[in-house]
C-alpha cells in the first residue's frame, strides 16, 4: 500500500477512537448526579481536548489528499454499548461511571500504540502522535486516580 494511503488510514483510525472518546464523554455526562458537577466540567474539557486532536488529525489527512472519517469505530459502539448495560446493573454511580470512563481510556491508548507500531508511518506523523498519546496519558492518570479515590 502506498505510504500516503496508509498514513492516511492511520490517522482517520485515530480520528475515529477520538469520536469514540467525545461520545463515551458525552454518554458519561447523561450518567452523572447533580453533585457530580466536579466531573461534569472535567468531561467537557476531555471532550474538547478530543475536538482539538481530531483537528489535528483531519489537518493532516487533508495534507495527504484523503477524505477525513466521521464516524466512530465499531469498538467503540460496543463499549458505548456496554456502558449502557453495566449501568443497568450497577446503577449510575461516580465509580461505576470513572471505570467506565477508564476503560474508554485504556482503549484510546491502545490505538495511539497500535497506530505508533506501524512501520509504514512517517516521522512527522509519529511525533504528531506521540505528543496525542501522552496527551491522552495525562487525562488518562487523572480519571484512573479519581476512580481510585473512591470509596
Amino acid at each position: 500500500m502506498e505510504t500516503r494511503t496508509a498514513n492516511a488510514e492511520i490517522l482517520n483510525d485515530l480520528v475515529q477512537i477520538n469520536n469514540d472518546r467525545i461520545a463515551g464523554y458525552e454518554k458519561a455526562i447523561e450518567e452523572l448526579q447533580s453533585e457530580d458537577a466536579d466531573l461534569k466540567s472535567l468531561f467537557v474539557r476531555m471532550i474538547g481536548e478530543s475536538h482539538k486532536l481530531k483537528m489535528a488529525l483531519a489537518t493532516e489527512v487533508q495534507a495527504l489528499g484523503e477524505d477525513i472519517d466521521q464516524g466512530t469505530t465499531n469498538s467503540g459502539k460496543i463499549y458505548r454499548a456496554w456502558m449502557d448495560v453495566k449501568a443497568v446493573f450497577t446503577g449510575h454511580d461516580r465509580k461505576t461511571v470513572l471505570n467506565n470512563c477508564e476503560f474508554g481510556e485504556d482503549a484510546a491508548q491502545r490505538a495511539y500504540k497500535m497506530a505508533l507500531e506501524d512501520e509504514d508511518l512517517s516521522a512527522d506523523l509519529r511525533s504528531l502522535i506521540t505528543e496525542q498519546k501522552a496527551q491522552l496519558r495525562v487525562s488518562h492518570d487523572e480519571i484512573k486516580a479519581l476512580r481510585d479515590s473512591q470509596a
